[in-house]
């Protein structure tokens, strides 16, 4: 199965992480994969502690602002190789990919790949795919699609991020 959370509120990644809670209360093994992100989270540091949670982080920053680097288009392709060998090895049950939507809405990847890649597997495994702007192609290639849509924010006060909650 697919699963996208998408929109421009606060919590797509958020929803995905408490799906990899419930996961590995299940005795389910699961395998993070962060597009562009880079640096160790709270949620990172709490996950790390699960011997059936593997994160692997394919970003060269926090996160993109203006044109992608070729450094970052570098990251995105080396984490869509990890992707196909997840799909091959079959040795996760759960495979989320934290703000790929992302990446497919700047263009580094195209939805193309990441359905060509998810669509063989789709029966063997549950695929979480978080993000603002997810393509319309996503979209409808999923089986289950959220938005998060936002109503009010605290940012907008000028309230900063705050670890443990924000990160």
């Amino acid at each position: 199965m697919i699963q996208v959370y998408t929109g421009n509120g606060k919590g797509k990644s958020t929803a995905a992480f408490g799906l990899v809670l419930r996961a590995v209360g299940a005795g389910l093994k699961v395998y993070i994969l962060q597009f562009a992100k880079k640096g160790c989270f709270s949620e990172i540091r709490a996950l790390k502690q699960f011997k059936n949670v593997k994160i692997c982080q394919f970003g060269s920053a926090c996160f993109i602002k203006g044109k992608p680097t070729d450094k970052d288009i570098k990251l995105a392709r080396q984490g869509l190789a990890k992707i196909k060998e997840i799909i091959n090895n079959n040795k996760y049950n759960v495979v989320v990919l934290d703000e790929i939507n992302n990446i497919l809405n700047l263009g580094i990847l195209k939805p193309k790949e990441i359905k060509d890649a998810l669509k063989l597997a789709r029966s063997r495994k549950e695929f979480i795919l978080t993000g603002r702007n997810a393509p319309r192609e996503i979209i409808e290639f999923a089986d289950l699609v959220s938005e998060i849509k936002e109503i009010k924010h605290y940012y907008r006060k000028g309230q900063k991020a705050r670890e443990g909650i924000e990160f």
